[in-house]
């Protein structure tokens, strides 16, 4: 039996001693590199995240088709010839349409509201980057935070073990301590290898937000501090509800489906047509005559055309309505959603760092030294370092959901709320 022992000890012995050279070289490597820098990251992901620039493209696009179809249409030029010899005759013609009135400037005006409504989506898409992002970046600080705690841990195990074997060898402890103190171990040793896994997903998540190579080097993030939040849910509903760029572009959809709607009623009105030609006689005694024409472009098929585009274009704006609608739903449950977290994971951060953090340290070194003397048992000092743990790991856990929570908020009211925001 103790040969078993021995051998499990040493096992455990080596893996914990490679993993943990493992991260002191690697939280050396990080102790080199720079502190990673939210507003860094932040201005880094507005100029080279993919989405962003194609949404920025896309408006760019659109913010070009109003001059487009505010002009006239191409004129048409025609040439034609006439035989026979005797009679040979050449023409030229120029035919101009000219839409009723009124009907160009609509086009632009819906074109134009096309134009904003994709600028608002613009907007919307960086908000969401920079939220995606600062989640990425505070969930890697809460992994940092929970690799320290238990490679600390780790420690405080080993020495754990060598209490209770000096105990067992001295006839004042039990075996099982031992065994307890080893599976524990392990366990921690499959957190740490659980932690580093999530650390590397975090940073390929991170990189590709910013149109990085998967594996490019990131560094450990600053330590945030708690945002303060300045503003009542009521105002920050106002706030959503007037700039929210998902909130504004189903506005722009509603005041271009109305402009579509007198663009389908004002194509009941016929449009014109003027042309001016030349004929030449190419005989010697007669000279060259001019002409001029005018036409009418005629809606004859209304019934089966024009109607059906007026219905078209009211069940569109009805459309854009009831988008309108939802989307203002939607904005304010997140309002309310990262409203209601910020503020819980706020009282949790306080009640973990103010009296339950303390009070489990407390706890631990009473049971510490009361294991040394014989007065506490094994597991209840083995009981206390992993509560200590969990609350110390809950503590960072809660700040970076109250920070990730502030992001989101960030997201829908689209106002500044805490550092690292964009331009």
């Amino acid at each position: 039996m103790m040969r078993i022992y021995l051998h499990q000890r040493f096992h455990v012995r080596s893996l914990v001693l490679g993993v943990l050279l493992f991260g002191v070289t690697e939280m050396s490597a990080l102790a080199a590199e720079p502190p990673l820098k939210l507003q860094t990251l932040v201005q880094e992901a507005s100029q080279q995240n993919p989405e962003i620039q194609s949404a920025k493209q896309r408006w760019e696009a659109a913010k070009s088709v109003p001059s487009q179809v505010e002009s006239l249409p191409d004129p048409i030029v025609g040439l034609a010839y006439r035989g026979p010899d005797i009679m040979r005759e050449g023409r030229v013609a120029v035919q101009q349409e000219f839409p009723f009135p009124g009907k160009l400037d609509l086009r632009g005006e819906v074109a134009a509201k096309g134009a904003d409504r994709i600028g608002e989506r613009y907007e919307g898409i960086k908000l969401r980057i920079i939220a995606q992002l600062k989640e990425a970046y505070f969930s890697l600080h809460f992994v940092h935070k929970s690799i320290e705690i238990v490679s600390k841990n780790i420690k405080i195990l080993e020495e754990f073990e060598k209490t209770a074997e000096a105990r067992y060898k001295v006839g004042k402890g039990i075996q099982q301590d031992l065994f307890r103190a080893q599976v524990e171990l392990s366990r921690e040793l499959e957190e740490l290898t659980t932690l580093n896994q999530e650390k590397e997903t975090l940073h390929a998540d991170i990189n590709r937000i910013l149109n990085r190579p998967p594996a490019a080097q990131l560094g450990a993030p600053e330590e945030p501090q708690l945002t303060p939040l300045l503003y009542t849910l009521d105002e920050l509903n106002e706030y959503a509800t007037k700039n929210s760029p998902v909130i504004k572009a189903q506005g722009r959809a509603i005041e271009q489906g109305q402009s579509a709607v007198d663009l389908a009623n004002r194509e009941f009105y016929p449009d014109f047509f003027v042309g001016l030609g030349a004929m030449q006689s190419f005989r010697s005694d007669e000279q060259q005559d001019a002409f001029g024409m005018l036409g009418i472009k005629v809606p004859l098929y209304y019934a089966t055309k024009q109607q059906f585009g007026v219905k078209e274009s009211l069940s569109s704006l009805e459309s854009a309505r009831k988008d309108h609608r939802t989307a203002t739903q939607d904005v304010l449950f997140r309002v309310k959603d990262s409203f209601v977290r910020a503020e819980r994971a706020k009282r949790l951060v306080k009640l973990l760092g103010k009296a339950i953090i303390p009070q489990a340290s407390l706890a631990l070194e009473s049971s510490i030294a009361g294991y040394s003397v014989g007065k506490v048992d094994f597991l209840t000092m083995l009981d206390n370092l992993l509560r200590l743990q969990r609350d110390e790991i809950d503590l960072h856990r809660e700040k970076v959901a109250h920070e990730i929570a502030i992001a989101k908020l960030e997201e829908a009211v689209a106002i500044p709320l805490q550092g690292g925001n964009h331009e």
